[in-house]
């Protein structure tokens, strides 16, 4: 017998995917595969930069991570960054999530918020333990701390906090160079909220529910939509095989990073559009991720499909932790599809315009 699992709908307000559209206001936005991954390899391209900041601020660290930098510090940036993910082995990550979420489980000993036990936790303090933090669990909040601020326009309480959280984690660090320092703490800043979306993504789609009563909140919005896979009864049919095989569709129907900017260093020509110096580009990867040319069926939950999602990035700048993202969050996947059911509570999520992470996501032992 062969199962079919249903289509997965967008997200609410991802745009239709289609030709580049231009406002004089906000600059050009990319919803077509082969127009966002362009935009991501072309060196014209580039990501708005970061000034310095004074030493051990979040301005700081802003300024020296890979993520924010000019293309002239980039290269040395990333070494810097993979250099510390390099003798980390992603099997190992993955069986110590498992681990970590097992014991979470245990203690709960009843219902369990995947957010906050583990989707925030797990990734962030397996990580920062294999990259020799001092503290890895009081890494965790310090490094939410700052990744709450991390993004341009945070507000300046936000700020005053995280200032105070990247002195706390560069006192936990093993001694090391600013730059490797601050990369190193990118790291794991960089795991946080996208990590903690992609679990809970996969805890959404891939464990079963009670179907028909399920629905989705965004905090943005206060919109409930019809989150159910199925209608009526109590269904076990979830998709079958290894986890991180099935995240990768996960990761293209229900990106956690729903898409990246940048800023145009020079004309450029992307989709049939002559774009000037100087214009701002949002790159869509969950539109990017459904074009009909690339993925046949494009809301269908297809394991396996040749051609990869554009959530990673493409490019020199694609995530450099892709695979240990990956096995962090298959870890704690695998404990929760062997070992529970998501609850039929409505599922939350935080208000951000290119981040889904859920707020609330609960489940139950079998």
């Amino acid at each position: 017998m062969t199962l079919t699992w249903p289509d997965i709908a967008p997200a609410p307000d991802t745009p239709p995917c289609g030709p580049p559209t231009l406002d004089p206001d906000t600059g050009s936005t990319l919803t077509r595969y082969a127009d966002v991954r362009a935009a991501l390899t072309e060196p014209a391209c580039r990501v708005p930069v970061a000034p310095p900041g004074a030493a051990y601020t979040l301005a700081w660290l802003r300024g020296a991570v890979s993520r924010f930098s000019a293309p002239e510090h980039h290269p040395a940036r990333r070494a810097a960054g993979l250099a510390a993910l390099d003798p980390l082995d992603p099997a190992d990550l993955r069986r110590e999530a498992a681990r970590v979420t097992a014991a979470a489980l245990d203690a709960a000993g009843g219902r369990l918020d995947v957010p906050s036990a583990v989707a925030r936790r797990v990734p962030v303090r397996v990580l920062a333990g294999r990259l020799g933090m001092a503290d890895p669990e009081a890494a965790v909040t310090s490094v939410a701390t700052v990744a709450a601020a991390y993004q341009p326009g945070a507000d300046p309480v936000a700020v005053w906090r995280a200032d105070a959280a990247v002195v706390e984690l560069v006192a936990q660090s093993p001694p090391a160079g600013t730059e490797v320092l601050a990369n190193r703490i990118g790291l794991l800043v960089q795991a946080c909220d996208a990590t903690a979306g992609l679990v809970g993504a996969g805890a959404r789609h891939l464990l079963p529910t009670a179907a028909g009563t399920a629905a989705e909140t965004s905090s943005a919005t206060g919109t409930v939509t019809d989150a159910s896979p199925a209608t009526g009864g109590v269904t076990d049919v979830s998709p079958v095989g290894d986890t991180a095989d099935l995240l990768a569709e996960v990761l293209r129907l229900d990106p956690p990073v729903r898409g990246t900017r940048r800023i145009t260093a020079g004309p450029v020509r992307l989709g049939g559009v002559d774009l000037p110096p100087d214009t701002a580009l949002l790159l869509r990867f969950d539109a990017a991720n459904r074009d009909p040319a690339v993925f046949a069926r494009p809301d269908a939950f297809v394991p396996g499909r040749p051609v990869p999602a554009l959530t990673f990035g493409a490019g020199p700048r694609g995530c450099p932790g892709r695979r240990h993202a990956l096995a962090l969050a298959s870890g704690v996947l695998d404990v929760l599809r062997e070992r529970c059911r998501r609850a039929p509570e409505p599922l939350t999520y935080a208000p951000h315009p290119l981040l889904r992470v859920p707020t609330r996501l609960e489940v139950i032992p079998r």
